[in-house]
């Protein structure tokens, strides 16, 4: 990661100084529990976080975990704020600690006079002169005294109530719907873990802060991207899933699971990421809405599969959930290092279609348009994700259902093959838009054959014939020569581009941590925009070359070592000696302080 000088510190108390009275924590509350893998860390994340959605705070969550299912570190981070937020934050201000490595791995987030909370079953190793306030805290015996020593994470959600001052109750329903099926007394059980937790959190620490302000009390929709990709699917009519098992895009395949029975819907379990491809091309060959499922792995194995697909014209979706690489590199980790793969893989050269959805919202709306894009010029589509946002719920107001437009391309209909002489029907006939009319297996007079070898207009294999060759080539081609994804690019800045200081560029999951970078730059008295892509290919140069070509600097954010974007941005559009770069690369997601720190360096030594 390229680190610069000159972060600004953002220093917070938890205390008035004057009165040492709890203070009011302005705009949000940071919050992380951490342990052993196998101690219940994502429980007591998921209950604090869902309680503090459920009470109308917006709340975004970050879970960094290992790839073991028992031992290693692992945490669970909650940010809730009285605004929309979109990002997990850099700061901390209650940590809780189940081992000292939580502490090590954690205390730098932590804000001055921040409280860590620890189980009293070792004693806190903190450095010296650091101003926090620490607490050990019998979690483990309380949870013995109620016959489940696991419980010690229920107890520290009780401690953690007593310290902001949220009333015990306000957990309920979310105890209720977590462990109802289980029974009242297994409910109980655990609001007793939160009770004696808050009793002796109240006795022997008291409150130390007052949440933000609450937002109007509404419900919000609590989802993660991966959530939101399936359901986009579901919205748009997809009825079939083959994917094989992989983090961090499993959870895709667990939604459909659980959701699709409900809806006709079939999910199989492939044996691997080729035969789950090649099942997805052919549910789509067939007329069925059809996707899969991975991550940069996975999308490796695929790319003869994605070659057939656009040599056969067969729509084909597939999500890329990125994590860190290569080989099998960070399985648990974010990264935004497949950028190349997307746009240059594959054998030969086919039509493709890229997107790059930057937020929860993003990823329902474009799911349902990767479906339509895909139909629409019968080629493959990747829809991109990474770790952070495909794994990440956080609080949204709501999705606008009248988006949901379902578009089936050229679908040749059976009045038009009646209206044929037999066997007159061209499936790759040549057209001026590089689009051919696509029957469905089972049309009368629509049959044809879907060869991975080059063919003529009607599908026989002229594998020697040069002339029908470059035919079928520049038909498949120009098929995108239409497509305009401007819309898709997104300016965000007081100033127009040329009137600023520095133009930030990013893509996909970055743009809440690029949004309050700039916020920070902004009061230090710079000017700066904000460019950010939410699909890459066919590149929508028309909309982005005037940016860069107005901006004096132009620092390109993202989560890879060799700056992808920033080189496809030379390709495309030129502007060499602008372009700098701000990477990371060590599975976190950036924090907003070290883009803050890169764009100043950038500002300060050109």
């Amino acid at each position: 990661m390229r680190v610069g000088k000159g972060v600004r510190a953002v220093a917070k108390e938890l205390h008035d100084p004057a009165t040492g009275a709890p203070r009011t924590l302005t705009g949000e509350f940071n919050w992380k529990v951490g342990g052993q893998q196998g101690e219940g860390i994502d429980s007591t994340g998921e209950i604090v976080s869902q309680t503090l959605n459920r009470l109308g705070y917006y709340v975004y969550q970050y879970r960094h975990f290992m790839s073991l299912i028992k031992g290693g570190h692992t945490n669970y981070k909650v940010r809730a704020a009285d605004h929309l937020i979109r990002h997990h934050g850099d700061e901390l201000h209650i940590l809780i600690a189940f081992d000292q490595k939580t502490i090590d791995h954690n205390l730098h987030e932590l804000v001055r006079d921040g409280v860590v909370v620890h189980d009293d079953t070792f004693k806190a190793r903190i450095p010296e002169g650091r101003q926090v306030r620490v607490y050990g805290v019998p979690l483990s015996r309380i949870a013995r005294e109620l016959g489940n020593p696991i419980m010690k994470n229920m107890v520290a959600v009780g401690v953690t109530a007593a310290l902001v001052g949220l009333p015990v109750e306000d957990f309920r329903p979310t105890i209720e719907a977590r462990f109802g099926d289980k029974g009242d007394q297994v409910v109980e059980l655990n609001m007793e873990a939160l009770r004696r937790g808050f009793e002796y959190g109240a006795r022997e620490i008291g409150q130390v802060a007052t949440l933000p302000r609450r937002p109007e009390v509404r419900r919000r929709l609590f989802i993660s991207g991966n959530e939101a990709i399936a359901f986009g699917a579901l919205a748009a009519g997809c009825r079939f899933l083959a994917a094989y098992p992989i983090t961090p895009a499993t959870e895709i395949m667990y939604w459909f699971l659980k959701n699709f029975p409900k809806y006709g819907g079939v999910v199989v379990q492939a044996e691997d990421e080729i035969a789950a491809v090649n099942m997805a091309i052919g549910a789509n060959y067939a007329g069925v809405r059809a996707m899969t499922s991975t991550s940069g792995p996975g999308i490796s194995l695929m790319q003869e599969a994605v070659g057939l697909a656009g040599m056969s014209e067969t729509p084909l979706v597939i999500v890329d959930v990125m994590r860190g690489g290569p080989s099998t590199g960070l399985p648990t980790k974010t990264e935004q290092s497949d950028l190349n793969e997307l746009i240059f893989g594959t054998h030969g050269e086919i039509p493709r279609i890229v997107l790059t959805p930057a937020t929860v919202e993003d990823c329902f709306y474009q799911a349902i348009e990767a479906f339509n894009l895909a139909e629409r010029y019968q080629c493959p589509v990747y829809l991109v994700s990474d770790l952070s946002l495909g794994m990440s719920r956080q609080s949204i107001d709501g999705l606008d259902y009248s988006r949901v437009q379902i578009d089936r391309g050229a679908l040749i209909t059976q009045e038009e093959l009646d209206a044929m002489e037999r066997g007159a029907y061209k499936r790759y006939l040549v057209t001026e838009s590089g689009i051919s009319p696509r029957s469905l297996p089972g049309m009368r007079n629509g049959r044809y054959v879907a060869l991975g070898n080059e063919h003529d207009e009607a599908g026989t294999e002229e594998i020697e014939d040069t002339a029908t060759r470059e035919i079928q080539m520049k038909k498949r081609m120009r098929k995108l020569d239409d497509l305009d994804l401007s819309a898709y690019v997104d300016y965000y800045g007081d100033e127009p581009a040329g009137q600023v200081d520095l133009l930030l560029v990013g893509w996909g999951s970055t743009i809440g941590r690029i949004q309050e970078a700039v916020q920070r730059l902004e009061a230090d008295g710079y000017k700066v925009g904000h460019l950010h892509l939410r699909a890459l290919y066919p590149f929508p140069r028309a909309k982005v070359r005037p940016y860069l070509e107005a901006a004096p600097r132009v620092l390109v954010v993202e989560n890879n070592y060799t700056g992808q974007l920033a080189g496809f941005l030379a390709r495309e559009v030129g502007f060499h000696e602008k372009l700098q770069s701000c990477t990371k690369y060590d599975g976190d997601p950036f924090l907003a302080s070290e883009i803050y720190s890169r764009a100043r360096e950038v500002l300060l030594h050109g």
